[in-house]
């Protein structure tokens, strides 16, 4: 039950309140005056505090002063008499959550306290959840100690503390929202919304109506009005994913936001200032994008103010042993089980993969181990059917010869070959290789071959 404070210079006025608050299971403790109440408040952080206005010493509204400003503070109640009301509606103004006429009226007072005591149970349980969610997306949290990650993780850290745009660059799976999370999380607007939107995965016909809203009658079907996600997310912080799959249309659009601050819904003629900070993600080459006519130039100049790269995990791997303690840590605790850790010969496999789908494909690996694995330490028999059937092959089989291999045409001649067994459909030769469409398409393209781009994921 919540913590009442009832703070009176009245010594009968304050045994009546403790005694109806004590029936209804508060836990009630008193004061005698501002003084004493404003020491009290700063040992036992009250829920609510219940104060006359007029006392001697200093009065209500200074006691409401007085009380130090923070993420939470008790629900302030003002008790005065019917003449003195401005005064109490004052006190409003200062912070306090309702005021109490005298003489009170039992049902009132209950009532009142039971609104002030939700609220302030209300405000614990978002700071507890805004808590979780700093830890959770911490920079300090981020896992990896590599020369590449370390040097993404001091950048990461002094862009927080600035509101300047940020483009992130990696490859499909090497954590791209997490940055842009804790960015966010970590920056003076982290109290405020953070949205993520994929580009890529939203239709190009609509794409601007989420990200704008539109006005009713704006288009056919258009009935209401939809406040767009720009809007929704003032003061926060949205990613762009995949900003390389950007329509060209809606790309001008962008660029008035980040040069104009402002947005106009679809059908509009009234523009709505913004304070939005940008942050974009890609895994595409976005200046081999603009020599292509696919990118505007000028937008990617405004989106790079300060760029990210996160490496693939294959140029990491140093930190593999670290991420697979941290995921099977988060595995133990979401499925019940007790793995202390990895066989010798099974992190040596870990870290000798390429890992085509970076740090998810390394992730889903170690959950289905953790999940699957009847012994307390993960062996090679958990993880090689798993990785061996991310290249459509056993590869964990796979002899290198002694003079060694081009690794860069290997992955070419994968990818080759894996387009000629599904007859040149993108999507089920990145199946057969155990990849998104995206990264398939990327890597594909990252070696100029002939680009699958007809074909459009099922």
């Amino acid at each position: 039950m919540a913590v009442v404070l009832v703070v009176d210079d009245e010594p009968l006025q304050r045994e009546i309140l403790k005694t109806i608050l004590n029936d209804e299971g508060y836990e009630t403790y008193t004061a005698s005056s501002g003084e004493e109440g404003s020491k009290i408040v700063k040992r036992l952080n009250p829920d609510v505090v219940l104060t006359d206005l007029k006392m001697e010493g200093i009065d209500g509204i200074e006691f409401i002063e007085s009380i130090p400003k923070g993420p939470f503070e008790p629900s302030m109640i003002i008790m005065t008499a019917y003449g003195t009301i401005p005064s109490a509606v004052e006190a409003m103004k200062k912070g306090a959550f309702d005021y109490l006429t005298k003489p009170l009226d039992k049902d009132t007072l209950l009532l009142t306290v039971k609104r002030a005591a939700e609220r302030a149970a209300l405000l614990k349980e978002n700071l507890q959840l805004q808590r979780a969610l700093y830890d959770k997306f911490s920079i300090e949290g981020i896992v990896g100690s590599s020369r590449k990650m370390k040097k993404a993780i001091e950048v990461m850290k002094k862009v927080s503390l600035i509101s300047a745009s940020v483009l992130i660059i990696g490859e499909s799976g090497t954590g791209k929202e997490l940055v842009a999370r804790a960015i966010h999380y970590n920056s003076p607007r982290r109290a405020r919304p953070f949205t993520a939107v994929n580009c890529a995965a939203i239709p190009e016909n609509l794409i601007e109506s989420e990200l704008f809203g539109y006005e009713p009658g704006a288009f056919t079907g258009a009935t209401s009005r939809k406040i767009g996600l720009f809007e929704s997310t003032d003061g926060g912080t949205i990613l762009l994913d995949e900003i390389g799959d950007l329509p060209s249309v809606t790309q001008s659009k962008i660029l008035r936001v980040l040069q104009d601050k402002e947005i106009r819904r679809i059908g509009s003629r009234e523009s709505i200032k913004v304070d939005v900070r940008i942050i974009s993600a890609t895994n595409k080459d976005l200046e081999r994008e603009i020599i292509k006519k696919n990118f505007r130039e000028d937008l990617y100049y405004r989106l790079k103010v300060i760029t990210i790269e996160l490496p693939p995990l294959r140029e990491r791997k140093e930190d593999i042993p670290e991420l697979r303690d941290f995921f099977i840590e988060k595995y133990n605790r979401e499925f019940g089980k007790r793995i202390k850790g990895i066989e010798e010969n099974a992190l040596k496999t870990l870290m000798e993969f390429h890992w085509p789908g970076n740090i998810r494909q390394l992730e889903s690996v170690i959950e289905r181990a953790v999940l699957m694995s009847e012994s307390p330490y993960i062996g090679l028999k958990d993880i090689k059917s798993e990785l061996g059937s991310s290249h459509g092959g056993n590869i964990l089989d796979f002899e290198l010869p002694e003079e060694g291999i081009n690794f860069e045409e290997l992955e070419k001649e994968l990818l080759r070959k894996a387009m000629l067994k599904s007859n040149g459909v993108a999507t089920k030769a990145a199946k057969l290789l155990g990849m998104s469409y995206k990264t398939f398409c990327y890597r594909w393209e990252k070696f100029n071959l002939v680009s699958p781009k007809e074909d459009t994921p099922s």
